[in-house]
């Protein structure tokens, strides 16, 4: 996997979690992937300083149930950014295409009516390994990277108040 041109590695600003809070949406459908991405988002926020009693965690069955569900956190006005983080893993029928067409286009959605950053952490590969590839150790964990962007876009929000 290439994590070239990240933003992680490219970015010298110094973001702070501290704080803030982020409710993080986790598709349960591939636990052993959806888990990892978890665990690079809460590195990341601990990382920069977020404390885990500011991050809401949500698991929901599927990607297809995570618009819906970052809409109705936005409605609760309690949080500074969301995060959806799932893995959808092609396979033998177009179902692939079905649930990541609606996974994007609903996130999209979502963060184009928002006042608040919705991340899109949602893996779309064509195997079980490039998925595992995503969701390792460190920067290069997509979790993490959505985290990452999270911050950097709540900065970017209040910038623009």
């Amino acid at each position: 996997m290439s994590s070239d041109g990240s933003f992680v590695d490219n970015s010298r600003d110094s973001l702070q979690a501290a704080g803030l809070r982020i409710a993080i949406v986790v598709s349960r459908f591939n636990a052993d992937i959806t888990d990892r991405l978890l665990a690079g988002a809460l590195a990341c926020l601990e990382q920069h300083g977020g404390a885990r009693d500011d991050v809401g965690g949500v698991h929901v069955p599927g990607a297809w149930e995570l618009p819906p569900t970052a809409a109705r956190i936005i409605g609760l006005n309690r949080h500074d950014a969301i995060i959806a983080l799932g893995c959808v893993i092609r396979g033998d029928t177009p179902h692939f295409d079905y649930v990541c067409t609606e996974a994007s286009a609903g996130l999209g959605a979502v963060a184009r009516s928002a006042s608040i950053p919705v991340l899109f952490g949602v893996l779309t590969t064509d195997d079980h390994p490039q998925a595992l590839a995503r969701a390792g150790d460190g920067k290069d964990n997509k979790g993490y990277e959505a985290a990452f962007a999270a911050l950097k876009m709540v900065d970017v929000y209040k910038a623009l108040e």
